[in-house]
Parts: C-alpha cells; structure tokens; sequence
C-alpha cells in the first residue's frame, strides 16, 4: 500500500529527530571521553585550556613548553557578573602553576581591562588574588586599558606596577553605590494592601519597602558605603602617589576621565598607547628583547555549558527578563558595588 503524504511526512520527521539525537549523544560521549583521557595523567581537574594569543608583532607562534609566557587575564564585563568573578581570576592563577605551565614559565601578567566595575567583594577578591600572585612569584602586572576602566576595574587596576591606556578610553570612577532602594508603602496604602514582616534583632528590617521608612533608616548602609570608600581611595593613593586622598575626595570624585586627562592626573601612567606596545613593554621588563615568548589566556571550552543542567533549551524554560541598568543584574542585588553609573 501506498504511503500517505502525511505519514511520509511524519516518518521522515521522526527519522531526522532521532538521528540528530543520536549524533548529539554521540558528540557528548565523545566530548567527554577525550576529557577523561586528558586528565588520566593527573589527579587534578582542570577548568581551564591554554589559548596562544598574539605576540607583540601580533603573531601566534608554538613553540616549546620552555618558553617564557605572558598569561593575559581579560577583566572584562561587569566584576562579580556572568563573566568574571574572584573565584575565576583565582582558579586561572592556580592553573598558571601547573600542567605545560608549571616550572615557572608565567613570568609576567597583562591585565586586559575593559569594565565599568562590579561588587565591591569581587572587585577586592580579584585584586588581592593579583598582588599576592606578584609578591610570591616576584612577576611584574602590567595592566592595559581599551575602552573603560572604572570603578572595580580600576581598584583592580591597582594590583598593576603600570598602567597603559588607549586615547579613547575612559578611568576613573572612585565611589561606592548599592542598588536604588524602593518604598511602595504608599502605593500599598492606596490599594489597601497591608504587609507584615516578622523579624528579631534591632534594625534587621532596615528599609523595608513595605512600610514607611525612620528618618535614621539609612545611617547603617551609609556606614557601611564610607567604609568601603575609605578602604577604596586608600588602595588607590596608595598604588597611584600623584593621586592623593584630598584630590580623589575633594576633587575627582567618582568622575571618569579621557585617558589624555587620567594620565595627567595619575590615575594611568600613559594614554595613547596600543596592546603591541604594552606587551612590547612588559617584554622588555621580563628581559625578552626578541619575539621567543607567548601570549597565553586561559579560558573555558565551548562545551562546559553542554553539561549544564539548568540550560533553558532541555529545561524548557524561556526566560524573558528587562534590565534597565547594569546594577539591576540578578547577581548585582543586594551588594555593595564599586560600578560606573552614568546617568544614575
């Protein structure tokens, strides 16, 4: 009998479903074969693949595992974001000791920086993990700026011995800020809604959106962002001595400036300059004066997410989600940011 143009039509498709399947799985099995046999010499899991990365005379060369590196950390997107946390800088320093890396072969780090900051955690927790990377293993940190250097990006900034910037690029940003705080106690008193909150401790329902706030409400929080401030401007007059405590409070501010006007200052130590001349510098620095050296980064394979058991496309789950601003990021809530926020 004659097959209906339907059922041919339904058959094929179930025939193309499951071959694709089948060629899915098969790609995962085979994904996760070469993991394992990757990581059969060692005891110790990685996260990260070395990526060779251009030289100053912008070529990628192999050449042997006793050749110096340069490892880039790329500071980019918002700090404590999706893409760059302390945990991950940490873990890419780790992994610099070890594998085709070990036996001292890092011997200098470029910061790559291009952010308007993030979490005052992150942004400290990154910053630490750089100096305490330098001091132990006595590696000079040249940090190279193309685009934004504000806020935690340029507290992280201040781990660097040097600070080279393109002429379009923006820094500066010294401050503090948290989220904007909002009250619909009213707009629930028009509706009639009422709200309760049970808690136990004095203050341990500051600013709860649901009622109406006491005149002192804000006091704690504003302790806390001086706090944060102080320990900011410190870490910058320090790295930065033309930056003094009374210029960065009194005059600059949380500003951001042209990179011309930030070297003038002293937030940089020199504008106009391009990758290949700050990665001709930081050469130089280590005593490499030919091109026998490599640019490495460290970054996560493209299947990691495969095995992810939250993606959306196996879950089903369609997330619709409107941002207004950087702060207003899930992971950004609630904390204490050193962020660039123009126009807030």
């Amino acid at each position: 009998m004659r097959e209906s143009i339907f059922s041919s039509s339904v058959r094929s498709f179930f025939v193309g479903l499951f071959g694709m399947a089948g060629i899915i799985l098969g790609l995962l099995l085979t994904i996760s074969l070469f993991s394992s046999l990757g990581s059969s010499d060692s005891d110790i899991d990685t996260t990260y693949t070395q990526e060779i990365l251009p030289n100053a005379a912008g070529v990628r060369k192999s050449l042997s595992k006793d050749a110096p590196v340069i490892l880039q950390l790329n500071i980019n997107g918002i700090i404590g974001g999706e893409s760059i946390d302390m945990n991950n800088i940490r873990q890419q320093l780790v992994e610099s000791r070890e594998g085709s890396l070990a036996n001292d072969r890092v011997k200098a780090l470029l910061l790559n920086i291009q952010t308007p900051g993030g979490t005052v955690v992150d942004a400290d927790g990154i910053y630490h993990a750089i100096k305490t990377y330098k001091e132990k293993y006595k590696v000079p940190v040249y940090a190279f700026v193309d685009g934004l250097c504000a806020s935690g990006g340029m507290y992280v900034a201040c781990a660097a011995d040097k600070i080279y910037a393109t002429d379009v690029s923006l820094i500066g940003s010294v401050g503090v800020v948290t989220p904007p705080f909002m009250n619909v106690s009213q707009l629930m008193d028009r509706f009639g809604v009422q709200s309760l909150t049970l808690s136990a401790g004095k203050d341990k329902d500051n600013l709860n959106p649901f009622r109406p706030w006491r005149p002192d409400e804000a006091e704690t929080y504003q302790q806390l962002i001086d706090y944060f401030y102080t320990d900011f401007v410190s870490i910058v007059s320090t790295a930065r001595p033309k930056l003094t405590k009374e210029k960065l409070v009194q005059e600059y501010g949380a500003k951001v400036f042209p990179a011309r006007t930030a070297q003038e200052y002293g937030y940089i130590d020199e504008s106009g300059v391009s990758m290949s001349e700050a990665l001709t510098r930081l050469a130089h620095e280590i005593g490499i004066q030919d091109d026998y050296y490599q640019v490495v980064t460290l970054s996560q394979p493209w299947y990691t997410g495969l095995f992810k058991t939250n993606m959306s496309v196996f879950s089903g789950v369609v997330k619709h989600q409107l941002e207004f601003s950087p702060e207003t990021h899930p992971k950004l809530q609630n904390q204490f940011l050193y962020l660039y926020r123009p126009g807030a």
